[in-house]
């Protein structure tokens, strides 16, 4: 966090340089996780599989569905997704294949099985960090909010149908699905809302004294 410090809290590039620096943290977590190669998460699986089947690369992969997401969310709902939905897909495709790039899978188990669990930590927190400026859903999610309202279902329920989904989809695409896509999905929603609360509470602190040190002035 001290990498924004020098952002002024009462303009709107404090908001947009936390919601970056998540979108990295993020990237950076889901490239350790798919280059410990003990499994991915549900969509890092389908991507893999698309790379397998279809070359291009994960990050080229994040990027394409991603705009087929916000194209099916717009569809549904008839308003155009907030500027943070495009810059989701764009910047998390082009870090994790930097991050990617500089990454080499470990030979022992033991190392690759701290990879995993750094990796869905990291991705965990990063997901805190990016969200709670709120410059926008991504792609995933706002067709999650989009089904959610057009079905009547939870959003808790139209996330796991599509997770459920997604995942089938990649591993009949040959993705890796192993221990590492279990551990994720059993972590994820805990590190995740841990994040959420802390970053949030964090940057709503930050929000107030920019807008006290305004008023001031």
């Amino acid at each position: 966090m001290d990498l924004i410090k020098g952002i002024g809290t009462e303009t709107p590039w404090f908001r947009w340089g936390v919601f970056l620096i998540g979108l990295m943290i993020m990237s950076f977590g889901i490239s350790l996780m798919i280059t410990a190669d003990l499994g991915s998460a549900p969509w890092d699986v389908l991507h893999i599989g698309l790379v397998n089947h279809f070359g291009l690369t994960v990050g080229s992969w994040t990027i394409i569905m991603g705009f087929l997401l916000l194209a099916l969310s717009v569809l549904m709902t008839k308003e155009w997704p907030k500027l943070g939905a495009y810059l989701n897909m764009i910047f998390v495709g082009l870090f994790v294949d930097l991050f990617l790039f500089l990454m080499q899978t470990p030979p022992s188990l033991a190392v690759k099985g701290i990879m995993l669990v750094t990796g869905i930590l990291i991705m965990g927190f990063g997901i805190g960090v990016y969200i709670s400026p709120r410059c926008g859903a991504g792609p995933r999610d706002s067709v999650m909010l989009a089904l959610s309202q057009k079905t009547g279902a939870s959003v808790a329920r139209v996330r796991v149908y599509m997770e459920i989904l997604v995942l089938v989809a990649g591993w009949l695409l040959g993705g890796p699905v192993f221990v590492g896509t279990i551990l994720f999905s059993l972590l994820i929603g805990h590190v995740t809302g841990f994040s959420l609360t802390v970053c949030q509470q964090w940057i709503d602190r930050r929000m107030e004294r920019g807008m006290s040190v305004e008023n001031i002035n």
